[in-house]
């Protein structure tokens, strides 16, 4: 089959892979009929490097038909069309039914000291091969795909395999109370995503971005936008009676533009060789903190924050007075997916899309169109907000 392959920093290319066949009695082999390009990713194209395999097969953001199933797995069969969370999960262990899929204690790698195993993601998460492709092997299928309807486009349900859990995770620990102000920093599609939930739910919505595409994305669904500036904390402040937001979300994560020691800290671990680059990433500080640092000035003291941009550096400087002082409380993790699935569903098959999920896409391709995408996306050019691929296409 065909296969979206990392072959070294910032080189993807589409290559010729075994196709995968069951390997557990759990295991399910879905056919992609569309698969995403998040901005996670682009950790792997750009910082992750370190972790990551020539050949590896990246993407976490798929969905598809059913194609075989193994002998434990009752509830799918031959045909379903079902979306992939990202993070493979059992559904049974403790964290599970404690509502943390994302730390799945059954797929948890322990080698790493990471949490639940992500498809395409590293070995960090387990190495496992991902979803942009033609096929994909899906283990703990008897619990971790969301079988969906055959009527509606497949843009519809898409983004259940990840950003909308996430933006409606990073909501939900927000806390904001009726009437509050929420600031989502990070127009990208998970705080376009996070933003409209916002509206969705009646709050007063702040996004932040530099780019113009993604402010104009975001103001047709009713949020008010700002431009990143150094200024920003004491803007946000001027329309919130001088206080800061209730709650900030930082959708940016460690990439984040404005922190020049970090940027250059990226491009150092790129000359390493990968077992030195791995100890450099697990003992120092290399996180762009610019978003966070401006996220913990902007929140107003007693608010919430939330982390739902990926942070990698294991020592990242942290303005722990300030925090204190403030009383910020900050909530973080990776989405479990599972556990708003069920209430993000509906929302999704609304035919008046509340949620915006037919404006969020603006690039499409098959498969071989990914590596100029990949690029593109990274590079924020040409309006690029979010890319779907279609395998066969």
């Amino acid at each position: 089959m065909k296969a979206l392959t990392w072959q070294g920093k910032r080189s993807v290319s589409v290559e010729e892979v075994p196709d995968p066949v069951i390997q557990e009695p759990t295991d399910a082999i879905v056919r992609i009929t569309s698969t995403a390009i998040c901005g996670s990713d682009l950790h792997l194209y750009e910082v992750l490097g370190p972790y990551m395999h020539k050949g590896d097969v990246i993407g976490h953001e798929p969905m598809g038909i059913v194609e075989e199933v193994g002998s434990a797995v009752t509830n799918l069969r031959k045909g379903d069309r079902v979306v992939i969370p990202f993070n493979i999960s059992c559904g049974s262990c403790y964290m599970c039914k404690l509502g943390l899929q994302s730390q799945c204690e059954t797929t948890q790698v322990k080698e790493k000291g990471s949490g639940a195993a992500l498809f395409g993601y590293s070995e960090l998460y387990g190495s496992v091969p991902g979803g942009q492709a033609e096929y994909l092997r899906v283990p703990h299928a008897d619990y971790g795909p969301v079988k969906v309807g055959t009527e509606l486009p497949d843009e519809r349900y898409l983004f259940l395999s990840d950003i909308l859990p996430t933006a409606w995770q990073a909501v939900e620990y927000a806390d904001v109370q009726p009437g509050g102000t929420l600031a989502v920093l990070g127009l990208g599609p998970v705080g376009q995503f996070a933003a409209r939930i916002g509206v969705q739910r009646g709050f007063n919505v702040v996004g932040v971005d530099p780019v113009p595409e993604r402010r104009a994305m975001a103001a047709r669904h009713g949020v008010d936008t700002l431009a990143y500036t150094k200024s920003l904390g004491d803007e946000l402040r001027e329309k919130t009676a001088g206080r800061g937001p209730d709650a900030v979300v930082d959708a940016v994560g460690m990439e984040a533009h404005g922190s020049p020691v970090a940027g250059f800290a990226h491009q150092a671990l790129g000359l390493l060789p990968d077992k030195l680059a791995q100890k450099a990433m697990e003992t120092a500080g290399v996180d762009r903190l610019a978003a966070l640092h401006t996220a913990i000035d902007a929140v107003r003291r007693g608010g919430t924050l939330s982390l739902s941009g990926v942070y990698g550096g294991q020592a990242s400087p942290m303005p722990l007075l300030t925090m204190f002082d403030k009383q910020i409380q900050v909530r973080m993790g990776q989405c479990n997916v599972r556990r708003w699935t069920d209430d993000i569903l509906p929302l999704v098959e609304d035919d008046a899309d509340p949620l915006g999920v037919m404006d969020l896409v603006t690039h499409r391709s098959g498969l071989d169109g990914a590596p100029a995408l990949y690029e593109k996306f990274q590079k924020k050019e040409d309006g690029c907000i979010k890319v779907v691929l279609n395998p066969g296409a």
